[in-house]
């Protein structure tokens, strides 16, 4: 079945208007070379159905499906299913849960749908992701929406960059600010020396050229069109409603790198599940999907004019605007980006415990509450140091990394007490946390953790090296888990970057504090410098995959493999 965003077979269709149990779905897909247009720049890509526009299929809840691949590529591919709870065999990772799909070969899937809500899928080889590799997924529940809406709109995000994901790897490793287009400049320190002083200014300046940082480091790759459902603000996205319709809204987040800031101005967002979990419905004026992250928001217009649907990127590098209207046709308003955010010394995490010293004048820093044992002082200009410029109480450098300031306590924003990353509402108005998301039924019984599993963030940004606990995939043992148990893991972000964890199969619980009733995710956002607790009922046997679902940290590392050892008696 080709050129479609609707796939649902006839068969589930009738069984479930006469109320019958569902049958198996049969579902085609191709993968294919596509010419990708962004309205700004053409490019050759990948794409599902012979479109760039992003295939959308639609499974209902207790569905047994099988899903036909065919392979239309000159190289292997495969898909994985982001999110589905399916046996490990199904889960689409070459070298973990298959071999791949050879050229010219099509591959069947089979696997129950054991779960509803919003997801998506994407090819897991090489960079065909970011080439345009991915689709969304559609699970309707068997008792139907906890929330009804009159309209029901798939909003799935990218950055679409002229180069190919290959390309941008290769440019990163043998540069890693190739695409950092917001270098400071002399105006900068101008301003920076008229707001806090000329020396306060070098100073500060210094600090981030011996980190061989820029405060301006936030998004590894810049100079990206993004797109919504494969169209970009020149293309003009649209979503139809009649005034006084309440409208579903799934976000989806399937970039290579990029966070979005999403709003629609002029009308509230009620969230109301999270990477396909039901949560408490939650009143918000805008949120940060993480990359790979899903949320449902349901957002009422009672006016019959076009409302704006923004998403606006972290870094405040590129913005992306669909419409939602009363008829097609209309566009809605254009919204200025906002300012770009900076890193704070908060943001560097652990990349201070690893800093060259030499030569470095540290007036200005409050030295009062740190741990100087086994750390070589050698070149640091102790004379005339003002101890009341910086405070870096809480930092225990003999341990060769911080004691981190957010514990991802209840009400905790999960990121750094001064981080510049801390997102506002573009009104003023509320901003989404992981603190303010409950579930809505738990989904499993609250229990103690067997066992708690460190997972440190580590990398460097200045050889675009990405790894966890400082070993690459390629040189790590695989992670053993027993089945059964209940694992705490306790992520340390060492990295002055987010890090949008996954870990296939299985559901990550965050720990906010509601016991029973934590928000249930596939992907956390692990913020920079900072430490999450999450807990997992290990209940899926097999080979997973464990990995940041930033393309190319993936890439450089931040991978490790899962293995669970026994099943079910």
């Amino acid at each position: 079945m080709k050129h479609t965003n609707f796939l649902r077979p006839l068969a589930v269709v009738l069984g479930l208007a006469l109320g019958l149990p569902a049958q198996a779905g049969t579902y085609d897909i191709t993968v294919d070379k596509v010419r990708i247009d962004t309205g700004t720049f053409k490019k050759n890509g990948i794409g599902y159905n012979g479109s760039q526009t992003p295939t959308i299929l639609h499974f209902q809840e207790g569905e047994d499906v099988v899903i036909r691949v065919k392979n239309n590529l000159r190289e292997s591919t495969s898909i994985h299913w982001h999110g589905l709870i399916l046996p490990f065999q199904q889960d689409g990772v070459p070298g973990i849960s298959f071999n791949g799909i050879k050229p010219g070969e099509t591959f069947t899937y089979r696997f129950p749908i054991e779960q509803a809500g919003t997801y998506w899928f994407h090819s897991h080889s090489g960079f065909q992701e970011p080439d345009g590799a991915y689709g969304a997924i559609v699970i309707a529940p068997k008792g139907g929406e906890s929330v009804p809406t009159n309209r029901d709109y798939v909003v799935q995000f990218t950055d679409k960059h002229p180069h190919s994901g290959s390309r941008i790897f290769r440019n990163l490793k043998a540069s890693a600010d190739y695409y950092n287009r917001a270098q400071r400049t002399a105006q900068d320190l101008i301003e920076d020396a008229g707001a806090e002083g000329l020396k306060a200014a070098l100073q500060d300046r210094k600090m981030w050229g011996a980190m061989r940082m820029m405060p301006t480091d936030i998004e590894d790759v810049q100079g990206f069109t993004p797109l919504i459902n494969g169209a970009s603000t020149q293309q003009n996205w649209t979503g139809i409603f009649k005034p006084g319709e309440k409208v579903r809204l799934r976000l989806i987040n399937s970039s290579a790198t990029t966070y979005f800031d999403v709003r629609v101005p002029g009308l509230k967002m009620t969230v109301v599940q999270a990477d396909g979990n039901d949560v408490k419905p939650v009143v918000v004026d805008e949120l940060r999907i993480a990359v790979a992250e899903t949320y449902d928001v349901i957002v009422q217009p009672r006016e019959a004019k076009a409302y704006s649907i923004i998403g606006e990127s972290a870094g405040r590098t590129a913005m992306v605007r669909g419409t939602l209207a009363p008829s097609a046709g209309m566009v809605g308003p254009y919204y200025k980006m906002r300012p770009q955010p900076l890193l704070t010394m908060a943001d560097m995490g652990g990349m201070m415990s690893g800093m060259d010293h030499s030569g470095m004048d540290m007036g200005g820093m409050d030295m009062s509450g740190m741990d100087h044992s086994g750390m070589d002082m050698s070149g640091f200009d102790m004379s005339g140091m003002d101890h009341s410029g910086m405070d870096m109480g809480g930092m225990d450098m003999s341990a060769g990394m911080p004691v981190v300031p957010s514990e991802g306590a209840p009400g905790a924003a999960f990121y750094a007490p001064g981080s510049g990353l801390i997102p506002t509402a573009a009104n003023g108005g509320k901003f989404l946390g992981y603190e303010d998301l409950t579930a809505r039924k738990p989904l499993y019984r609250d229990r103690p953790a067997t066992r708690e599993i460190e997972i440190r963030l580590t990398g460097n940004m200045e050889r675009y090296i990405w790894s966890i606990d400082g070993v690459k995939y390629e040189d790590a043992d695989p992670i053993r888990l027993k089945y059964g148990e209940r694992v705490r893991f306790k992520f340390v972000n060492e990295t002055m970057m987010a890090h949008p964890m996954h870990l296939h199969g299985m559901w990550t619980i965050i720990d906010t504090g509601k016991g029973a009733y934590d928000p249930v995710k596939h992907t956390v956002s692990v913020a920079p410098g900072t430490t999450l607790y999450t807990e997992t009922e290990v209940d899926a046997p097999g080979q997973w995959a464990f990995h940041c679902h930033l393309s190319y940290h993936m890439a450089g590392g931040m991978f490790r493999k899962v293995i669970v050892e026994g099943g079910p008696s």
